[in-house]
């Protein structure tokens, strides 16, 4: 459908003054300027009359009405994808910006900084950005408090899922310990809980995508969780390993599947975003990674009957409705919304269509 004038004038004011100096912010640094935008966005949500007015001003309608899932309803289809909040900084202001869901996270059992900086680039003729954050957050229990403060202010009007990885210091053989640390400490407070096996940053983790160990890991997980459990995986499984992981993730009685994560795939790059791209370690995502994770999403929602957050590459309302027409059933962004700002969260969430599923 055509942008409305709100939708329009969010776009262009973005793209010529906000964009610019948010790239600009901390000498350029990709790291620095996240953080002070999910201060920013925290700061919004320590205001209640702040939240209402930005509300009226940005949220709009769903184009197909609320979404029932899981018992929960999201008021539309597109949600934040973790990684943004990690310590759940925004929790109150997010809806406001017109998110029908957040996803924060993701989170450890264990505080820990992540990996040396700078660990954040943009690729910005490609639109895409590669990161190898290596989950730093506060700890699950950080997030917590601040989860459990909100909730008790009345301060979530919309669904909070929270991704959960292993602690790096934790070695794999301890991983399914490491990961119910983090169940319990959140027990009561997720509307859902998505276990990361796909991150490409912390060494190892993706091996517990492998049949044994995911089997193991979500199980234990499922039976422990108050909260509906999903799984994230990897754009960089074989068809084959895809397919067995959501066998055993049928198996185990997950609730969802969320495909996909970032890629260690450098396909799809501008020639001049190939010497960082070619030189950094980390996962790609942005719009290199739109096709791969269409495929992907395709693939899972002909597979299973599982319900599908699909998440990849989404930097158009264009592209959020053929993940939708692909089978997934709500989408995320998180470099989309980088690169176009809140005007792609509008448009998304009032013109997209149901998928064909």
């Amino acid at each position: 459908m055509p942008q409305d004038l709100t939708t329009r004038a969010l776009a262009t004011g973005y793209a010529r003054v906000a964009r610019p100096v948010f790239f600009r912010a901390g000498g350029g640094d990709a790291e620095t300027a996240h953080h002070r935008t999910v201060a920013a966005v925290g700061a919004l949500g320590r205001s209640r009359s702040a939240v209402r007015l930005t509300r009226a001003a940005l949220a709009a309608p769903s184009g197909d009405g609320p979404v029932e899932l899981w018992g929960l309803r999201f008021p539309n289809r597109v949600g934040l994808a973790a990684g943004m909040d990690k310590n759940g900084v925004g929790v109150s202001a997010w809806g406001a910006l017109g998110f029908g869901h957040i996803e924060l996270g993701t989170v450890t059992a264990l505080p820990q900084p992540g990996n040396p900086r700078p660990r954040l680039f943009r690729l910005p003729t490609s639109g895409g950005v590669i990161n190898r954050m290596g989950f730093n957050n506060h700890g699950v229990r950080a997030l917590a408090e601040r989860l459990r403060a909100a909730r008790a202010a009345g301060a979530v009007d919309i669904p909070v899922g929270v991704s959960i990885g292993k602690s790096k210091v934790t070695p794999l053989e301890d991983a399914v310990g490491d990961y119910l640390t983090s169940v319990d400490a959140l027990a009561g407070l997720a509307d859902y809980l998505a276990v990361n096996v796909s991150s490409p940053n912390t060494p190892g983790l993706r091996s517990l995508q492998d049949a044994g160990p995911l089997r193991e890991l979500l199980a234990a997980v499922v039976d422990r969780a108050d909260a509906p459990v999903l799984v994230k995986l990897a754009p960089d499984l074989t068809d084959t390993a895809l397919d067995e992981a959501l066998e055993v993730a049928t198996g185990a009685g997950v609730a969802g599947i969320i495909a996909t994560n970032t890629t260690l795939a450098r396909d799809h790059l501008a020639p001049s975003d190939r010497p960082t791209g070619d030189r950094e370690a980390g996962g790609l995502s942005g719009a290199p990674l739109t096709a791969r994770a269409l495929q992907v999403v395709r693939r899972v929602s002909t597979q299973t009957g599982l319900p599908v957050i699909g998440v990849g590459g989404i930097m158009t309302a264009g592209d959020a409705a053929r993940m939708l027409d692909a089978g997934a059933r709500l989408v995320q962004v998180y470099t989309g919304l980088i690169y176009a700002g809140p005007a792609l969260v509008r448009e998304i969430a009032s013109g997209t269509r149901s998928g064909t599923r």
